[in-house]
């Protein structure tokens, strides 16, 4: 019987054949670096199959027999999925001071289109969705559909539930967390109500496949530092074929386009800089 603690981390032909592999499914760039996590995760998987050797779980994953099921689970070993509400919450305060106002103005009459791109467990697309909803207070009335998206399956699902304890809700303001979530008997854990779960539409795809015409504005923080610059570059220019013209685009803080060829015009706030498309 094998005793997967023992398996030796992947030697440094084996990493590259994984990390191409991660790379042409989910563009995420693995450095060398990263071997040794890369190996602790992908025991988990031999375990959960009773395989042997990491070559055959290559194998495996590459059969046509297999691949399509367990390329889901394997995408899940390798992504990293940390995240909580109130997360960088400049971003929030451009939002409702700057972005909201403007979008709302420009386009008064018509429902205003978002994206939370590479979603994770869903607290960003909820805590967009309560953002939108105080800022009726000082804005008015205004039609919205947001869109909450990943690659793993596993954490759309999460999502989807709104289900969150612990460090994850840890910064929500306590007038909030009673105004938008529901605690559960029983559990130390609290729900998104249901009229905000159910307004958000989350769904499982690649954000190099994916394709949302006509958004007003798109988050997609701590998701591109992951990729290699050619990947980065690639999606922030599809990032600005989807957005309306005066659409916005927020990354996370550690980002930046400074050093990417992209048609993104810049504009300096106090909350940080705006990412906006001011051209066709």
């Amino acid at each position: 019987m094998t005793n997967f603690s023992e398996i030796p981390d992947l030697d440094a032909g084996q990493f590259q054949r994984f990390a191409k592999l991660i790379h042409e499914k989910a563009h995420i760039h693995l450095k060398d670096h990263k071997i040794t996590l890369l190996s602790n995760r992908l025991r988990k998987r031999l375990r959960a199959l009773s395989l042997g050797s990491y070559d055959e779980y290559f194998k495996y994953i590459n059969d046509e027999a297999t691949a399509q099921k367990e390329m889901v689970h394997f995408l899940e070993a390798v992504t990293t999925n940390e995240s909580y509400f109130w997360r960088t919450t400049q971003n929030f305060e451009a939002l409702k001071k700057h972005v909201l106002p403007e979008l709302v103005k420009e386009h008064r009459g018509s429902k205003l289109k978002l994206w939370s791109a590479g979603c994770s467990t869903g607290e960003e697309p909820y805590n967009l969705a309560i953002e939108i909803v105080e800022s009726m207070k000082s804005l008015g009335h205004f039609e919205w559909d947001l869109l909450g998206s990943d690659i793993s399956t596993r954490v759309v699902d999460f999502a989807r539930a709104g289900i969150y304890s612990g460090r994850k809700i840890e910064r929500i303001p306590e007038n909030i967390l009673r105004r938008y979530f529901r605690k559960l008997e029983d559990q130390d854990a609290y729900q998104v109500r249901q009229d905000l779960r159910e307004k958000i539409h989350f769904d499982v795809e690649n954000l190099f496949e994916a394709m949302h015409p006509g958004l007003h504005c798109i988050f997609c923080r701590n998701v591109m530092i992951y990729f290699n610059r050619t990947d980065q570059e690639k999606l922030v220019n599809r990032f600005h074929e989807m957005l309306v013209k005066g659409g916005y685009l927020f990354i996370g803080h550690a980002e930046s386009l400074q050093m990417l060829h992209t048609p993104f015009s810049t504009r300096p706030t106090e909350e940080g800089v705006l990412y906006q498309k001011t051209s066709q």
